[in-house]
């Protein structure tokens, strides 16, 4: 089958995707878009979060052909290019500042999670921002960096406003 996606911006076009082909798949090994992570394939993890038309999604769970004539946005879609370099967005220098990042697999599902939270509500209480992350699991930090990086993102969004 072919599936016509816009992903970051840019209509693709991927031909012979199999019926059981998932997003994550569809993004990674077709797309070179490697950001995403392949963790659970369960949809426990939040590791592969993007945004589907606008609305967080695990891509592990979306079939590639559910994407067809719909919006990707993937973590590496969050940076904005300028010229030959990507501006890294608020959300993912909030990380890199903090040291949010550790082993980087959870990474980057926490990011477009967080990126979420903060379009929605610019200035999340603690609790807002663990609701928000529940979903993301990760394994080495114990969430206090992250949350330093949920909060650091925030303030900076605000403070733009």
């Amino acid at each position: 089958m072919r599936v016509n996606v816009h992903v970051n911006g840019v209509r693709e076009t991927v031909d012979d995707v199999w019926e059981g082909e998932s997003l994550l798949y569809l993004l990674r090994e077709r797309m070179g878009l490697p950001g995403s992570k392949n963790a659970c394939e369960q949809g426990e993890c939040g590791s592969c979060t993007v945004y589907l038309d606008g609305v967080p999604a695990c891509s592990c769970l979306v079939a590639a052909g559910q994407a067809h004539e719909r919006s990707v946005r993937t973590v590496e879609g969050l940076a904005t290019a300028t010229g030959t370099a990507d501006r890294l967005d608020p959300v993912q220098q909030a990380f890199v500042e903090t040291g949010a990042v550790q082993c980087g697999f959870c990474t980057p599902g926490l990011i477009v999670q967080a990126h979420d939270l903060i379009e929605r509500n610019p200035e999340p209480t603690d609790a807002e921002i663990r609701e928000a992350l529940a979903g993301n699991l990760c394994r080495c930090t114990g969430y206090e960096k992250i949350l330093d990086a949920v909060r650091v993102a925030a303030r900076r969004k605000a403070a733009a406003q």
